[in-house]
């Protein structure tokens, strides 16, 4: 019988155990490694050193220190336009996903090294940091995929400036209606999948949601404990239109993604995605239901006071 078991999720505002940025940034540790993010650092009302995370340049400079500093990529560039992941967040989704393959392969986590591992990043993006992140902390192989020709290319830069062409491979997926289909190659088997679904319904509502997290910025009196300063441009929320919305939804994404997996249920251990809107849960896991997955759980994640949750799916028996 398929299950929902929330793991043992840290408490709000608490980031996974293993990550690296449960404490605040080392600002002078960064500049060492990284000294063009000098010239973006602030001193907050309190005295304590920081950059505004409103501004999108600061938050860039900000992910090429961290990259050098924590995991050893020595190359990161992002176009303007694109999203700008945040780095704690996206590292622990992959903390989680660890967790999930030690307890199915029944394993330490720092044992899964020894196991070969291979994941999917539905959606890679241009910045492919999913990839990037999982093959630098847990020594794991991916494929990385997406709709967008010029993401593809960008990631492909990535790849080639950090060496990394036997550990991550990009594959553009020609039609925007499929996922899976024509990305998992007959033969191939991965341990995970991975998604971070476009969540909103249109362009207009993803315009409205930037502003929104723009005006909340603003009205903030301290974000990691600098000021804000009010700005009528919202570049860092800006994203290609595939990033960011999609007909339906996040919901319909996710469902589809449900569907689709069911042709390659043989070829994957686990099948996960990022779930943004709680609201969404109980017609994703009535689409699980009517799949007939074989066990499915949901687990919670938090950074700051931002609260996720990723599902995940499987057709296979617990012991497989």
């Amino acid at each position: 019988m398929p299950s929902s078991v929330p793991s043992s999720s840290s408490s709000k505002g608490k980031l996974h155990p293993r990550n690296r940025h449960n404490k605040s940034y080392d600002f002078e540790a960064l500049v060492t490694v990284f000294p063009e993010l000098k010239a973006k650092l602030i001193t907050t009302p309190r005295g304590e050193m920081s950059i505004n995370f409103s501004d999108p340049i600061s938050v860039k400079l900000l992910n090429k220190a961290l990259l050098i500093s924590d995991y050893g990529i020595q190359f990161w560039e992002l176009a303007e336009g694109y999203l700008c992941p945040p780095i704690p967040g996206r590292v622990d989704m992959l903390h989680y996903i660890a967790d999930l393959l030690a307890q199915t392969y029944q394993l330490p986590v720092k044992k899964l090294k020894q196991r070969a591992i291979k994941g999917l990043d539905i959606g890679c993006g241009a910045n492919l940091i999913y990839p990037l992140l999982g093959q630098s902390v847990y020594g794991w192989q991916f494929v990385g995929s997406d709709i967008h020709k010029p993401s593809i290319k960008a990631s492909d830069m990535l790849i080639k400036a950090n060496g990394l062409g036997k550990q991550i491979e990009c594959r553009w997926q020609p039609k925007s209606q499929h996922i899976f289909h024509g990305i998992i190659k007959e033969g191939e088997f991965y341990d995970f999948t991975l998604c971070n679904p476009p969540f909103h319904k249109s362009a207009e509502e993803a315009q409205a949601g930037s502003l929104r997290k723009q005006a909340n910025l603003n009205k903030s009196k301290q974000v990691r404990g600098s000021q804000l300063k009010p700005d009528n441009n919202p570049l860092n929320f800006a994203g290609q239109h595939n990033e960011l919305w999609c007909d339906g939804g996040e919901s319909a994404f996710i469902r589809r993604m449900i569907n689709e997996s069911r042709h390659y249920a043989e070829q994957c251990r686990w099948f996960t995605s990022l779930v943004a809107k709680k609201e969404n849960l109980p017609v994703i896991k009535k689409a699980l239901k009517k799949a007939q997955v074989v066990e499915y759980k949901v687990i919670n994640m938090s950074q700051g006071q931002k609260i996720s949750r990723m599902v995940c799916w499987s057709f296979k028996k617990p012991s497989a």
